[in-house]
């Protein structure tokens, strides 16, 4: 069932003053509190690898990375995300953008992120065509972070890349090659 907010609502909103973000999904209005520093961190980590990758290639002047900014996934699903990270392929002046402009989004699971919220934002993705997908699974005490980067494809996405911390390794779920090890994206 879809809820009341459409995406004109969430961007009419006040943007939090406690670094909180609010995501709409399904029409409802999902309260998410301040990442942690090591989510922070891995993030920052992320955009600067995917940066160096971009440029290592030549295409700085056609992809730009950004950190946590607001997508409109889908007016009909009632849906807007804010990636932790994405890639873009046209300058990222405005407050939000549609999923034609997003070529990578990188989502960053916090212990707290449901199963339910995860398979939501990932087919919201799919449907809206975002070509590349990250996910990091920050690890605990007993296992060190994933990253999986998935490739969309016939409007689903198939994991193509599954990296545990160790040792670097080059992803091709994406439209430029980036070698990376997870652990590296740890404090």
């Amino acid at each position: 069932m879809i809820g009341p907010y459409t995406i004109e609502d969430w961007l009419a909103l006040e943007p939090t003053v406690d670094g909180s973000r609010l995501e709409l999904i399904f029409g409802y209005l999902h309260l998410t509190p301040a990442s942690a520093g090591e989510h922070q961190n891995a993030a920052f980590l992320l955009a600067v690898s995917i940066r160096e990758a971009i440029r290592a290639v030549k295409r700085a002047g056609d992809l730009y990375v950004v950190p946590a900014v607001n997508v409109e996934i889908s007016t009909a699903w009632r849906t807007a995300l804010i990636p932790d990270v994405v890639v873009m392929n046209r300058p990222p002046v405005g407050v939000s953008f549609p999923p034609q402009a997003v070529v990578l989004a990188v989502e960053i699971w916090s212990p707290g992120n449901k199963r339910a919220e995860r398979e939501t934002k990932i087919a919201g993705y799919a449907a809206a065509g975002v070509s590349f997908l990250w996910t990091l699974d920050q690890g605990n005490e007993l296992r060190g972070p994933t990253l999986t980067a998935y490739r969309l494809e016939r409007d689903q996405y198939t994991a193509e890349n599954t990296i545990q911390a160790g040792a670097p390794v080059t992803i091709t779920a994406t439209p430029f090659p980036v070698t990376l090890d997870p652990a590296d994206l740890t404090p």
